[in-house]
């Protein structure tokens, strides 16, 4: 399959923010963003970024997940992701490179995650990750991205928890949620749920 061009994700991520976007409306959940981050870079060609979490971190150390955070008070979620990104990565981006926001997913740490999608061109390389946040960041491609996801049961819970196998690792929701959803609507123009998917256990927390 050849893989989808940053116009037509850009097109489809659009029409799903106009149309089929799901939000969630949980007073009880404390409101984060993170951001889905197209960076089109000069060598590899357009791919979505991913960052791993330092092991200092208080909040799930060590974990893969999207640039992003809870919302400063008075913030947007625009806004929100794009304060991220700049945070965590050194990456400013002006409202004009947001393409659109999937579907809400609420997570059993206790927030509601709206993933904000962006577009952008330059160099991975140009990155200038935190110290204090990120411990890798990865670039992967459209064409990397378009995996087959996994789905695990668990005593715990009757939701299969969601796994995405990619940079050599199985990457679970939120996270996995997030880029299940970018894939499917992104590079395939499917309107595909993920609020029902589950995470595993040690996420809850």
């Amino acid at each position: 399959m050849t893989p989808a061009t940053p116009s037509a994700v850009a097109a489809r991520v659009t029409a799903h923010h106009r149309d089929d976007r799901r939000a969630v409306h949980r007073p009880d959940l404390r409101h984060a963003a993170v951001a889905v981050v197209v960076l089109d870079d000069p060598a590899r060609g357009p791919g979505v970024l991913l960052t791993r979490r330092t092991s200092r971190l208080r909040d799930h150390p060590g974990q893969f997940a999207l640039p992003g955070g809870s919302l400063d008070p008075g913030e947007d979620v625009v806004t929100a992701a794009r304060r991220e990104l700049d945070e965590e990565l050194g990456l400013r981006l002006d409202e004009e490179a947001v393409l659109g926001l999937l579907d809400d997913y609420p997570t059993r740490s206790g927030f509601v995650i709206t993933p904000v999608v962006m577009a952008a061109s330059g160099a991975v390389a140009d990155l200038r990750p935190s110290p204090d946040e990120v411990s890798e960041l990865f670039h992967i491609t459209l064409g990397e991205l378009d995996v087959e996801p996994r789905y695990v049961a668990i005593e715990e819970s009757p939701r299969p928890v969601v796994q995405m196998p990619l940079v050599g690792h199985s990457i679970h929701a939120p996270t996995a949620a997030v880029l299940l959803q970018f894939r499917e609507v992104a590079l395939h123009g499917r309107t595909t749920r993920v609020d029902g998917l589950e995470q595993p256990v040690f996420a809850w927390r």
